[in-house]
C-alpha cells in the first residue's frame, strides 16, 4: 500500500477517536441571519498578523515592508495587503485593528479584532509569541469585558490562519520524519479543538485557511534557483490538508448550518496563480521580490551603519512572493481572486 495512503488512514482512524470526544461540545445553531456579516476575529500567524507583532522582533516594520501599502511598515509581511485584509474586503467591512492597538484605535473595534501574530503557531514556536490557544483566552477576555455583545458575535466570522510555523518549529527541533506523521494529527487535533472552542464563545462562521504549497516557498526552491517546487514537502501538505477537510465535513454534519466550518483552498488556489502567472499578471512566480544581499541577511536587514542588506525587484506588482516565505499584495490579490472564483467566499454570507 503506498505510504501516503497509509498514513492517511492511520490518522484518520486518531481523528475520529479525537472527533468522537468532541461531539456533544458543538452549540445547536440559532436561527438563520440573512445578512453579510458584520465583525471579523482573526486568529494566526504572519499571513493574517495586520500589525501585532513587537517591531524589535521582526523585519515587517522595517523598509521596505508596506511599500505598497499603505506607503510605509506597518507591520504587515508584506510590501501590502494581506489574507486578512481581502477577506475584510469581501465582506465590506475594514480591516479590524490589530489587538496590540485596540486602545489606539477604539474606533475600529466595531470591525472586529485581530490577534494574530507573525510567527506563531497552534503549539509554540521559536519567537514565543502567543499560540492560537493563547490568542483565544485574549478573544474570551474581550467577551468577558463585554467589548462584544452576543449579537455581535452572532453575525460575525472568525478568520483563522495556520501558514505551517508548527512544521517549521518541529523541524527546527530537530523532529524526525518517522515522528512527522503523528504530528501532523497533533496539529489536526489541537486546530480542531481551537475551532470548537471559537465556536463555543459564539461565533457564527468560522474561515480556516488550509495550508499552502509550504514546497513552493522562496525558502524552499531557493536551492533549485527559484526554479521549482519541493515535491516531498508539499506531499506533507496534502496529507495535513486531507485531513483537516475530513474534520471540518465531520464538524459541520453536526450542525444544521453545514457552512460553519469553511475552508479556503489556499493550496489549490496558490499553485493556479504559480502554474498560470500571467493570468494574473505575475512575471516573477517563484523568485522573490525582496531578498538579502548574502545567505545572514533578509528582507528588511540593515548593517551597523544603517545600509541596506537587501536588493528589491523593481516591481513588486509582477512578483507573486514578497520575501522567502510571503506573497507580495499582487500575490495574494491574485489569490483572493481564485478564491473568488471556487465558490467558497460566499458561504460567509449566511
Amino acid at each position: 500500500m503506498n505510504t501516503h495512503i497509509q498514513l492517511f488512514l492511520l490518522l484518520s482512524v486518531l481523528l475520529i477517536l479525537h472527533l468522537s470526544g468532541h461531539r456533544l461540545m458543538l452549540e445547536v445553531e440559532g436561527n438563520q441571519v440573512n445578512d453579510a456579516p458584520k465583525k471579523m476575529y482573526v486568529f494566526g500567524d504572519s499571513y493574517a498578523d495586520t500589525g501585532n507583532i513587537r517591531k524589535s522582533l521582526s523585519n515587517s516594520w522595517k523598509d521596505p515592508y508596506g511599500v505598497t501599502f499603505p506607503g510605509k511598515p506597518a507591520g504587515r509581511f508584506s510590501d501590502g495587503r494581506v489574507l486578512t485584509d481581502y477577506i475584510a474586503m469581501y465582506m465590506k467591512v475594514k480591516s479590524p485593528v490589530p489587538y496590540r492597538l485596540r486602545k489606539l484605535m477604539p474606533q475600529h473595534l466595531k470591525y472586529g479584532i485581530n490577534f494574530a501574530v507573525g510567527g506563531t503557531g497552534v503549539f509554540d514556536t521559536l519567537t514565543g509569541g502567543p499560540n492560537m490557544t493563547t490568542q483565544i483566552d485574549l478573544f474570551e477576555q474581550v467577551i468577558k469585558d463585554k467589548v462584544y455583545t452576543a449579537s455581535d458575535l452572532n453575525t460575525s466570522v472568525a478568520l483563522v490562519s495556520i501558514a505551517g510555523n508548527d512544521y517549521s518549529h518541529y523541524l527546527a527541533t530537530n523532529g524526525s520524519a518517522q515522528g512527522l506523521p503523528s504530528f501532523v494529527a497533533s496539529v489536526i487535533n489541537q486546530t480542531t479543538t481551537n475551532l470548537i472552542r471559537i465556536k463555543g464563545l459564539g461565533v457564527k462562521k468560522i474561515v480556516l485557511g488550509g495550508l499552502q504549497p509550504l514546497g513552493c516557498l522562496p525558502q524552499m526552491t531557493s536551492t533549485f534557483s527559484f526554479q521549482q517546487c519541493n515535491n516531498t514537502t508539499n506531499d506533507l501538505v496534502l496529507l495535513h490538508n486531507n485531513l483537516l477537510t475530513q474534520v471540518l465535513t465531520t464538524l459541520n454534519q453536526q450542525t444544521n448550518d453545514h457552512s460553519s466550518f469553511i475552508v479556503l483552498n489556499l493550496y489549490d488556489s496558490f499553485m493556479s496563480v504559480l502554474n498560470h502567472p500571467s493570468t494574473h499578471h505575475i512575471q516573477n512566480q517563484l523568485k522573490p521580490c525582496c531578498v538579502g544581499i548574502s545567505s545572514e541577511s533578509f528582507c528588511g536587514s540593515v548593517d551597523g551603519n544603517n545600509v541596506k542588506k537587501y536588493k528589491v525587484c523593481d516591481d513588486p506588482k509582477s512578483a507573486f512572493f514578497w520575501d522567502l516565505v510571503h506573497p507580495t499584495q499582487a500575490g495574494w490579490h491574485a489569490v483572493y481572486n481564485k478564491l473568488r472564483t471556487m465558490n467558497v467566499l460566499q458561504q460567509i454570507y449566511y
